[in-house]
Protein backbone atom coordinates (compact mmCIF):
# COMPACT_ATOMS: atom_id res chain seq x y z
CA UNK A 1 0.00 0.00 0.00
CA UNK A 2 1.33 3.42 -0.99
CA UNK A 3 0.72 6.22 1.47
CA UNK A 4 0.47 9.78 0.30
CA UNK A 5 2.38 12.45 2.19
CA UNK A 6 0.12 15.08 3.71
CA UNK A 7 1.32 18.61 3.15
CA UNK A 8 0.63 21.41 5.63
CA UNK A 9 -0.03 25.12 5.47
CA UNK A 10 3.50 25.65 6.77
CA UNK A 11 4.87 23.64 3.85
CA UNK A 12 3.23 25.97 1.34
CA UNK A 13 4.11 29.09 3.32
CA UNK A 14 7.77 28.11 3.28
CA UNK A 15 7.59 27.56 -0.45
CA UNK A 16 6.29 31.13 -0.74
CA UNK A 17 9.36 32.32 1.17
CA UNK A 18 11.68 30.31 -1.05
CA UNK A 19 10.16 31.48 -4.31
CA UNK A 20 10.19 35.07 -3.09
CA UNK A 21 13.89 34.75 -2.23
CA UNK A 22 14.60 33.47 -5.74
CA UNK A 23 12.65 36.31 -7.39
CA UNK A 24 14.14 39.00 -5.13
CA UNK A 25 17.72 37.73 -5.23
CA UNK A 26 18.58 40.28 -7.93
CA UNK A 27 17.29 43.18 -5.83
CA UNK A 28 13.75 43.50 -7.21
CA UNK A 29 10.69 41.42 -7.96
CA UNK A 30 9.12 41.92 -11.37
CA UNK A 31 5.40 41.40 -11.91
CA UNK A 32 6.18 38.80 -14.58
CA UNK A 33 7.95 36.72 -11.91
CA UNK A 34 4.86 36.80 -9.70
CA UNK A 35 2.70 35.96 -12.72
CA UNK A 36 4.90 32.96 -13.46
CA UNK A 37 4.55 31.80 -9.86
CA UNK A 38 0.75 32.14 -9.99
CA UNK A 39 0.67 30.05 -13.18
CA UNK A 40 2.70 27.30 -11.50
CA UNK A 41 0.47 27.35 -8.44
CA UNK A 42 -2.63 27.04 -10.59
CA UNK A 43 -1.31 24.37 -12.96
CA UNK A 44 1.01 22.36 -10.70
CA UNK A 45 0.81 23.02 -6.97
CA UNK A 46 -2.99 22.85 -6.63
CA UNK A 47 -2.76 19.23 -7.77
CA UNK A 48 -0.38 18.34 -4.91
CA UNK A 49 -3.13 17.51 -2.40
CA UNK A 50 -6.56 18.58 -1.18
CA UNK A 51 -5.58 20.35 2.05
CA UNK A 52 -7.37 23.64 2.69
CA UNK A 53 -6.56 26.68 4.80
CA UNK A 54 -8.78 28.14 7.53
CA UNK A 55 -10.98 29.83 4.91
CA UNK A 56 -11.66 26.70 2.86
CA UNK A 57 -9.25 27.74 0.11
CA UNK A 58 -6.72 25.29 -1.30
CA UNK A 59 -3.62 25.55 0.88
CA UNK A 60 -1.34 25.78 -2.15
CA UNK A 61 -2.50 29.37 -2.56
CA UNK A 62 -0.47 30.10 0.58
CA UNK A 63 2.55 30.12 -1.75
CA UNK A 64 1.14 33.20 -3.49
CA UNK A 65 -0.09 34.82 -0.27
CA UNK A 66 3.30 34.66 1.44
CA UNK A 67 5.15 35.71 -1.73
CA UNK A 68 2.87 38.73 -2.14
CA UNK A 69 3.07 39.63 1.56
CA UNK A 70 6.88 39.57 1.46
CA UNK A 71 6.87 41.59 -1.75
CA UNK A 72 4.82 44.30 -0.03
CA UNK A 73 7.09 44.38 3.03
CA UNK A 74 9.45 47.33 3.32
CA UNK A 75 12.67 45.33 3.50
CA UNK A 76 12.20 41.58 3.74
CA UNK A 77 15.35 39.62 4.52
CA UNK A 78 15.90 37.48 1.43
CA UNK A 79 18.60 35.40 3.08
CA UNK A 80 16.33 34.70 6.05
CA UNK A 81 13.49 33.66 3.71
CA UNK A 82 15.78 31.15 2.03
CA UNK A 83 17.18 29.90 5.34
CA UNK A 84 13.67 29.48 6.77
CA UNK A 85 12.81 27.24 3.85
CA UNK A 86 16.00 25.17 4.27
CA UNK A 87 15.37 24.76 8.01
CA UNK A 88 11.82 23.62 7.32
CA UNK A 89 13.05 21.20 4.68
CA UNK A 90 15.50 19.66 7.15
CA UNK A 91 12.82 19.34 9.86
CA UNK A 92 10.19 17.89 7.49
CA UNK A 93 12.36 16.02 5.01
CA UNK A 94 9.74 13.28 4.63
CA UNK A 95 7.54 15.74 2.69
CA UNK A 96 10.20 16.32 0.05
CA UNK A 97 9.71 13.40 -2.27
CA UNK A 98 11.46 13.24 -5.62
CA UNK A 99 8.40 14.68 -7.36
CA UNK A 100 8.11 17.54 -4.88
CA UNK A 101 11.82 18.38 -5.14
CA UNK A 102 11.57 18.34 -8.94
CA UNK A 103 8.54 20.65 -8.91
CA UNK A 104 10.27 23.05 -6.50
CA UNK A 105 13.29 23.32 -8.80
CA UNK A 106 11.10 23.64 -11.88
CA UNK A 107 9.07 26.45 -10.28
CA UNK A 108 12.14 28.27 -8.95
CA UNK A 109 13.91 28.05 -12.30
CA UNK A 110 10.86 29.29 -14.15
CA UNK A 111 10.59 32.31 -11.83
CA UNK A 112 14.28 33.07 -12.30
CA UNK A 113 14.01 32.88 -16.09
CA UNK A 114 10.79 34.92 -16.27
CA UNK A 115 12.42 38.33 -16.62
CA UNK A 116 15.36 38.73 -19.03
CA UNK A 117 16.69 35.27 -18.38
CA UNK A 118 18.63 34.15 -15.36
CA UNK A 119 21.20 36.40 -13.70
CA UNK A 120 24.20 35.59 -11.53
CA UNK A 121 22.49 36.00 -8.15
CA UNK A 122 19.55 33.83 -9.24
CA UNK A 123 21.90 31.23 -10.68
CA UNK A 124 23.84 31.01 -7.42
CA UNK A 125 20.67 30.64 -5.37
CA UNK A 126 19.28 28.00 -7.74
CA UNK A 127 22.53 26.04 -7.54
CA UNK A 128 22.47 26.16 -3.73
CA UNK A 129 18.84 25.06 -3.77
CA UNK A 130 19.59 22.17 -6.12
CA UNK A 131 22.37 20.95 -3.83
CA UNK A 132 20.19 21.33 -0.73
CA UNK A 133 17.28 19.43 -2.27
CA UNK A 134 19.56 16.52 -3.13
CA UNK A 135 20.35 16.06 0.58
CA UNK A 136 18.04 13.81 2.56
Amino acid sequence: MVTKKKMTLTFYQNLGKLFYAIAASDGSVKSIEFDKLKAFVKKQWLEMDAIEDFFGTDAAYQIEVVFDWLNRDEEPDIKLCYEDFISYKKEQSHLFTEDVRHLILKTASSIAHAFSGINKSELIMLAKLDIELKKY
